[in-house]
């Protein structure tokens, strides 16, 4: 159906026209073009449209162009912007998605949003690692069924060693790599961790 369909004559006098319009043509960019273009129409006074009300009002001096004239021409600007695709209605999946992220990126402008992503992102990370190397601790699960205190013990161990190392990672590569002596201490602790990491994982 063409879009001139959609808009309903309500009121009509002298100089003055209502038009009931569709929620398309109540789209800022939509509405914006159609009350420039009938602005600039010659004997055209004044045209208002409310979009939340879908209501499009248009004032005009009779002895210059008549209502024939105003119809006219706005049916024309509504068939140019038609086949512009300026009518059409986009899934609403897609609206949602696009409200969505609308949403995601003006949250992770402020600080709080940015410490949430942050928390996120190392929960995700962490948790992905901490399956891999589940996979590889318990070996199958024909060792969580042969000593499953073990199993559990071995894979408690790598997730907190994992988390130790991805908490200090920056000041690894960034301070103890490069001032090795300085952070003797704690490269000490680093090793004796790891002794008793592969300590434990020996056979009884």
């Amino acid at each position: 159906m063409a879009i001139q369909k959609e808009f309903v004559l309500r009121y009509r006098h002298d100089g003055h026209v209502r038009f009931q319009v569709p929620a398309q043509a109540c789209q800022p960019t939509v509405a914006t073009l159609i009350s420039t273009k009938l602005g600039a129409i010659n004997g055209v006074q004044s045209v208002s449209l409310y979009r939340g009300q879908g209501k499009l009002s248009i004032r005009y001096d009779e002895a210059i162009c008549g209502f024939t004239s105003v119809a006219a021409q706005l049916f024309q600007i509504l068939a140019e912007l038609e086949q512009q695709g300026y009518f059409e209605s986009k899934p609403l999946a897609e609206k949602a998605k696009k409200s969505v992220l609308g949403i995601k990126k003006r949250l992770k402008g402020t600080r709080i949003g940015g410490w949430f992503n942050n928390k996120y992102q190392a929960g995700k990370e962490t948790v992905h690692a901490a399956k891999i190397i589940g996979k590889i601790s318990t070996k199958g699960p024909k060792a969580l069924f042969k000593d499953p205190e073990k199993a559990t013990i071995d894979f408690l161990n790598d997730v907190l060693v994992l988390y130790l190392i991805k908490t200090h990672w920056t000041r690894i590569t960034q301070e103890w790599l490069v001032k090795p002596i300085v952070h003797r201490y704690e490269w000490m602790a680093v090793f004796y961790m790891f002794f008793l990491l592969v300590r434990s994982r020996r056979p009884k």
